[in-house]
C-alpha cells in the first residue's frame, strides 16, 4: 500500500506554516522499528500468557510476584536493538529546525532520544531508567536486561524500571508539561497511538490551535477533530514528507 500523495502533501503544507508543533505518538510509532504494539490484532493483548498482561504490569502484582513480572518484562518490553525509524528521524529533524517543539509519548523504549530528540515528555517512563528501591542507585538497560531473574543492586534491593505499572499515577510534572505544550501549539500531530489509555488520552483536549493532524492505521476517538486524517504507517508518512 503506498501513502497518500494528496494527504502527505497537505500535511508538508501543514508543517511548513506551522512553526509550534506538537507530536503526540503512542506505540503506532515504534512497530516500525519491530517494538509489539500491546493493542494492535498481534500484539501482547491477543497473546497467551499464565496471567494477563495488564495484571503482570499492574503495580501490585510487581510486589507480589517480581519473578514472573520481570520475566515477562524482559521477554516482551526491552527490545535492545531497536532502532529509531523514519519517523523518529523525521520528528528529530523538525526538532532541529526549530518547528516542533515537543515529542509527548506513551512509549517506554526511548527511540526518540536515539533518533536524536531533545525535548521528549515520557509519559509511561522509560524502559533506560533504573533504580534500586533501597538506596537509589542507578542502573541502565544491559544490566537489568543480562540480570538473572529479579535485577538486585549492589546493596541487595531489587531494581525497579523507572516505568508507569497499572495501578501508578502519572507524574504531576510531566502531565503539566505536557498540557503546556499542547495548549499553546498552532498544530498537533497524533501519530500511531488508538488513544484510549487514559489519563494521556485526555491531553488532547487542552489542544486550541489550527490544525489537528492524525496518522493511525486504526480510527480513533479524535478522528471526526481532524483536519487531516491519514491511515498510514506514520513512518512511511512522517518518510516521506
Amino acid at each position: 500500500m503506498s501513502v497518500d500523495t494528496d494527504k502527505v502533501n497537505r500535511l508538508r503544507e501543514i508543517v511548513e506554516e506551522s512553526n509550534n508543533i506538537v507530536f503526540f505518538g503512542g506505540a503506532g510509532v515504534s512497530t516500525e522499528s519491530g517494538i509489539p504494539d500491546f493493542r494492535s490484532v498481534d500484539g501482547l493483548y491477543n497473546q497467551k500468557y499464565k496471567y494477563p498482561p495488564e495484571t503482570i504490569i499492574s503495580h501490585s502484582f510487581y510486589r507480589s510476584n517480581p519473578e514472573e513480572f520481570y520475566r515477562f518484562y524482559k521477554d516482551k518490553m526491552i527490545f535492545l536493538d531497536a532502532k529509531p525509524n523514519a519517523a523518529h528521524k523525521k520528528l528529530a529533524e523538525l526538532e532541529e529546525k526549530g518547528k516542533l517543539k515537543a515529542i509527548i509519548t506513551q512509549n517506554i523504549d526511548g527511540l526518540h532520544q536515539l533518533a536524536g530528540s531533545r525535548n521528549v515528555i515520557e509519559l509511561h517512563g522509560s524502559v533506560h531508567r533504573n533504580y534500586c528501591e533501597r538506596c537509589g542507585s542507578f542502573y541502565n538497560l544491559k544490566y537489568v536486561a543480562d540480570s538473572d531473574g529479579v535485577p538486585r543492586c549492589n546493596c541487595g534491593g531489587i531494581i525497579k524500571p523507572d516505568v508507569v505499572l497499572y495501578e501508578e499515577a502519572l507524574k504531576t510534572s510531566d502531565m503539566e508539561a505536557a498540557v503546556n505544550y499542547i495548549s499553546e501549539a498552532d498544530t498537533l500531530i497524533i501519530g500511531g497511538t488508538s488513544l484510549v489509555v487514559y489519563p494521556a488520552a485526555g491531553l488532547i483536549r487542552y489542544f486550541r490551535g489550527k490544525h489537528l493532524v492524525v496518522i493511525n492505521m486504526a480510527p480513533t476517538q479524535t478522528d471526526s477533530q481532524a483536519d487531516l486524517l491519514i491511515a498510514d504507517k506514520i513512518g512511511e508518512v512522517l518518510g516521506s514528507l
